[in-house]
């Protein structure tokens, strides 16, 4: 009768052990990834949605005479739009601006296709041409401090917003040209710089109202020029 080998029982054992292990870490990773969002910190409080249910709410019925906190104008969505017109030739290049638009959103962006073919610019229908994402809730609010606090700020030569962006019914459009103004995009790995295209959608109604709730929350306006009278 053969006789068993401690050693090799002792190695099967380990490697028993190891496949338990590895199989309980898959099961950990799988279960903290479920869910749309993770969950936030006990008590954490959006700074912006707190700013404006408790300063610029009041200041906004109070400059158009509203007498219903429902009245006052609010904003509702944010898109941002990268067009990546190179993706025709390579596709490595839409991947790459989906996932800069990731970390900088917080969130996964939809791939946007061409609805119609034009020779001239060697287009085809259906082909993927820009990455577009939409935020609402916490997340817009989140992007919308990061941005006003953050990434304006690093912009070269900003003077200001241009009142004129707005599109008359009080959203905010504003084009940039480089997207490494976002402290989270990896310089090393996405060296091209790339334009983007940010809508803040309001329920204004018109500039005026529209103007007064972004810059109410922090949207640095560019001030118009005094004329200086001839002496």
């Amino acid at each position: 009768m053969a006789k068993e080998n401690p050693k090799e029982n002792t190695k099967e054992q380990h490697k028993a052990a190891n496949k338990k292990e590895h199989q309980a870490q898959k099961v950990q990773v799988t279960e903290a990834r479920k869910g749309p969002v993770a969950p936030l910190p006990k008590g954490y409080k959006v700074r912006m949605s707190e700013l404006y249910r408790t300063t610029v709410q009041p200041a906004l019925m109070k400059d158009f005479n509203l007498t219903s906190p429902m009245a006052a104008p609010k904003m509702t969505k944010i898109v941002i739009n990268i067009g990546v017109s190179e993706a025709k030739e390579n596709i490595q290049a839409l991947d790459m601006a989906k996932e800069d638009l990731t970390v900088i959103s917080g969130q996964n962006p939809q791939v946007r296709k061409a609805k119609k073919s034009i020779s001239n610019f060697k287009l085809r229908e259906g082909m993927p041409i820009a990455v577009r994402v939409t935020l609402r809730g916490i997340r817009m609010y989140e992007f919308f401090d990061r941005f006003v606090s953050i990434s304006v700020p690093r912009i070269r030569d900003f003077q200001g917003v241009d009142p004129r962006f707005f599109d008359g019914r009080g959203n905010l459009n504003i084009g940039l040209k480089e997207h490494h103004i976002f402290p989270e995009v990896n310089m090393e790995k996405s060296p091209k710089a790339r334009g983007m295209n940010i809508t803040f959608v309001t329920t204004a109604g018109d500039d005026k109202k529209g103007k007064a709730l972004l810059e109410y929350m922090g949207m640095p306006f560019k001030k118009p020029e005094v004329k200086q009278a001839n002496k």
